[in-house]
């Protein structure tokens, strides 16, 4: 063997590369150490390859005697009556570029409007959809000591009852790792978990379940924000895998967390614009409907004094008045309280529509508090989801109360259109130029709430020319965009 020779043979010794031959058949012929050692079996001379006999380059599965399955990256050449091969491992790239795929889609999910648990059993599948996680669970935990609530399970299939067995199991002295996650604040790594429990009685309520996915280790990262703990992410890992990569887990329960904790300041928000509406409901009832009751009872005392003094019934025409006078309190206020309760739940919605719905609106403020309200629309029906016009109904109310209250306006116009494929509502008027109390009003707050809840997109700010209008589109479903 000449000097060059000797060179080259000695390279292919100390790749790091898989470097193998190939006969016409795609048997191997030779392999150097690092090709045995990725290829994880002895004696592969004249066994058949995972690798084609035909020129190319692709990633081909490989899974060893007794070994887990591996990605294998390959490069083939021909070269006299065989072929080579170069190839590496890129099992765990692969999986990190799952992983990170999983984490984005994943983020982009917690910004969306879904509801909490939609969110989080997404959030559970992503996990479960990566290479060496069998079962996910996500857990949130109020108090260690009650009962907890599973928002996320994927890996386990159907287990309505997984909470009632596990407080079974927890009753009668199991030994439960995650709360020592959710307690110190800090992940638990648990090598073998399944054996523990399987073999253990403690557990046996929960053994049928525990035993449908195919897991080994055990992870329980707790997810933390703003420095509180709501609970933990429990990661069941496949056999033959140490559990991890731990910072691939500890970014999804970031992302859990960050959703539950979206989800309680949403309701926060959410009530407390229930309560501020509430208050309004109540100050316009005073305002109104309670002011016009107390006249009419006034004017009640005003007529049985009259009648006290003569019995034979006194002055017809005196009499008349004051029962006009009387009608027309009591017809004044049978209109506001139809108002009020029309704002409370507008039935007329379902019946007539929304253009109709906010017209009979505009038409009750306009009584109400002599504002002028007028109504543009380009239809006289919108089709579309009842919820959603209820909730663009509640839109135009909230913001015509912000005009009555805060503008000082004389006039206020609403527009109504169907504009490339979604519903398009402005309310302006020619007031100060001022919403509810700054952007942060809960008033604001609502109604941006409520666009979002469909897509929808929410402005607000002071018109060039003076005055204050709220804009908002949503998306009509069935509407197609120009």
């Amino acid at each position: 063997m000449t000097g060059r020779e000797q060179d080259a043979s000695a390279l292919v010794d100390v790749s790091a590369d898989g470097l193998a031959v190939l006969d016409a058949h795609g048997r191997f012929t030779f392999l150097n150490a690092a090709a045995a050692h990725l290829l994880g079996a002895a004696g592969l001379v004249g066994a058949p390859g995972p690798f084609p006999v035909t020129s190319g380059e692709a990633i081909v599965a490989w899974t060893p005697p007794g070994g887990r399955a591996r990605e294998l990256e390959y490069r083939v050449a021909a070269s006299g009556n065989g072929h080579v091969v170069w190839f590496r491992d890129v099992t765990d790239v692969a999986h990190q570029q799952e992983r990170l795929t999983a984490i984005a889609r994943v983020a982009a999910g917690v910004t969306e409007s879904a509801s909490l648990s939609q969110t989080l059993e997404a959030v559970a599948r992503e996990i479960v959809a990566t290479a060496n996680i069998a079962a996910v669970q996500i857990l949130t935990i109020d108090d260690p000591n009650a009962d907890l609530r599973i928002l996320g399970m994927a890996g386990f299939g159907v287990a309505p009852d997984f909470v009632e067995r596990f407080a079974r199991c927890r009753a009668l002295g199991a030994d439960v790792r995650f709360l020592d996650a959710f307690a110190a604040g800090t992940r638990v790594v648990v090598p073998h978990r399944k054996a523990v429990i399987m073999a253990d009685p403690l557990w046996a309520p929960l053994h049928e379940i525990m035993d449908r996915p195919d897991w080994d280790g055990f992870v329980a990262m707790p997810m933390i924000v703003r420095g509180r703990t709501l609970g933990v992410v429990n990661a069941y890992f496949v056999p033959g895998e140490e559990p991890g990569p731990l910072a691939f887990l500890e970014a999804m329960a970031d992302h859990a967390a960050i959703a539950v904790d979206t989800a309680g300041l949403l309701a926060q928000t959410r009530t407390r614009a229930r309560s501020d509406e509430r208050r309004r409901l109540a100050r316009d009832l005073h305002d109104s409907v309670v002011q016009q009751l107390f006249s009419m009872r006034m004017q009640a005392r005003v007529l049985r004094n009259q009648l006290d003094r003569d019995p034979g019934g006194g002055d017809p025409a005196r009499l008349r008045i004051a029962a006009e006078e009387l009608a027309s309190l009591s017809s004044t206020a049978l209109a506001d309280l139809r108002q009020l309760v029309f704002e409370l739940r507008p039935l007329e919605l379902e019946e007539r529509g929304l253009v109709e719905a906010i017209r009979g609106q505009a038409a009750g403020v306009q009584a109400r508090t002599g504002l002028t309200v007028d109504v543009h629309a380009d239809r006289d029906r919108i089709e579309g989801d009842l919820d959603l016009q209820e909730d663009v109904y509640r839109i135009v109310s909230e913001a015509v109360h912000n005009v009555v209250k805060h503008a000082g306006a004389a006039t206020a116009e609403i527009g109504i259109a169907v504009d490339d494929g979604d519903l398009v509502v402005e309310v302006a008027d020619d007031g100060a130029g001022t919403g509810s109390g700054g952007s942060g009003g809960l008033g604001l707050v609502s109604m941006r709430e409520r666009a979002e809840r469909w897509g929808g997109r929410f402005a607000a700010g002071p018109r060039p020319g003076g005055g204050w209008t709220v804009r908002v589109a949503v998306p009509l479903p069935g509407q197609a965009a120009s």
